[in-house]
């Protein structure tokens, strides 16, 4: 729905986050859930737990059931892993949110969730994302020119977006283009041979890509932005999901990071905006700083443990 009917998507998310529409939502979840969660709850009751950790609203809803039917007495925490919240991630029995920012917990609030029910840590990410790494030893090990502006192109596993179209934009930008499982556009930009692009299938050491990056170009998903912003990268978005990705934009733009609903060439404009400004460049480095949690783990644990 989301790839090929957006617009239906875009409604369905709505209707969904509708107070009024809630309890019919909620009672077509439970089915849904117990017939393709079985396993799970026979998991949980077999485990004895003292806490229970979930990272989606799937497996949420499922621990909220067991709680209420006394299956489980164990302590339920869940992390919203968006910028912003929908309804579905509301389920009776949860004992603490822990959030993205001070704006989820706003709205989680509004929503009816006491605040003492909120703690604010960020999104949790991997250690290797926080670990300080210097810019120019990380470009020379990624095979890049250690003093020149850096750009990473990175979108779903899946690479769609105008990947090629920006690419012959910004031609003389040194870029890091990662094509996900997307053999043909691989190809298709392996070919073209440009030695300022370094292009990448799917990888596994996004941490030095970031690292190397002066500014990144992609699809506004909460962990990606959470690993840029760990590394203080200005953001582009393109190609947001209607619902939640449109809902991160919106939460990063009240902190003024991210741009958002450009066109290729717009995109470009902005990208050699920040190559000629270091001033600008900075500005936008200590938006994506403030909004950062590096210690988003350590936090999490120290909830956890209460």
């Amino acid at each position: 729905m989301v790839g090929k009917l957006p617009k239906v998507w875009e409604i369905f998310f709505a209707l969904t986050d509708q107070a009024w529409f809630a309890p019919i939502f909620r009672s077509v979840r439970r089915v849904y859930n117990y017939l393709n969660a079985r396993p799970l709850v026979r998991f949980i009751r077999n485990g004895n737990y003292d806490v229970i950790f979930t990272t989606h609203f799937l497996s949420t809803e499922v621990v909220g059931w067991m709680r209420r039917k006394g299956m489980t007495d164990a302590r339920f925490i869940t992390m919203v892993t968006d910028y912003d919240v929908h309804r579905i991630w509301l389920v009776e029995g949860v004992d603490q949110y822990l959030v993205a920012s001070d704006y989820t917990k706003g709205r989680l609030k509004g929503l009816g969730v006491e605040e003492g029910r909120i703690a604010v840590t960020g999104i949790p990410v991997a250690e290797k994302f926080i670990q300080p790494r210097d810019k120019r030893e990380t470009r020379r090990k990624l095979g890049l020119q250690e003093d020149r502006f850096t750009v990473l192109l990175s979108t779903s596993s899946f690479g769609f977006g105008p990947i090629e179209e920006l690419t012959a934009l910004l031609s003389d930008i040194q870029m890091i283009v990662i094509c996900g499982y997307n053999k043909g556009l691989f190809e298709r930009m392996t070919v073209r041979g440009n030695p300022l692009h370094k292009i990448c299938t799917f990888v596994d050491n996004m941490e030095e890509m970031l690292a190397a990056s002066d500014v990144m170009i992609t699809k506004p998903g909460g962990l990606s932005i959470t690993e840029a912003l760990a590394n203080h990268l200005p953001l582009i978005f393109f190609s947001a999901i209607p619902g939640q990705e449109a809902g991160n934009v919106r939460v990063l733009a009240a902190n003024g990071i991210g741009m958002s609903d450009k066109t290729p060439p717009e995109i470009a404009a902005a990208i050699r905006a920040f190559a000629d400004s270091p001033e600008a460049l900075q500005k936008a480095r200590d938006a994506a700083t403030a909004l950062a949690r590096p210690d988003s783990v350590a936090g999490i644990v120290k909830e956890i443990l209460k």
